[in-house]
């Protein structure tokens, strides 16, 4: 077994691209511009703001295919 573990390959090219267009909608967001490609010069608190957009997106759409009620405080 080689490195396999570091390389982020995904065999599905079409999730690839949602998931670009969902960071990139994440980004906007929280106003955060990306580039397209490389982002390393994001400081961990814009890769954070991103990163944690993208999840409370994503437990959102989860509750909503739950049928969650919204009535939180």
């Amino acid at each position: 077994m080689g490195c396999k573990a570091k390389e982020n390959k995904m065999a599905n090219k079409q999730a690839k691209k949602a998931l670009e267009q969902f960071k990139q909608q994440a980004a906007n967001e929280v106003g955060v511009n990306l580039n397209q490609g490389y982002n390393g010069d994001l400081t961990a608190r814009q890769a954070g703001s991103i990163g944690g957009q993208m999840v409370k997106k994503m437990i959102e759409s989860y509750e909503q295919g739950m049928g969650v009620s919204q009535n939180k405080q």
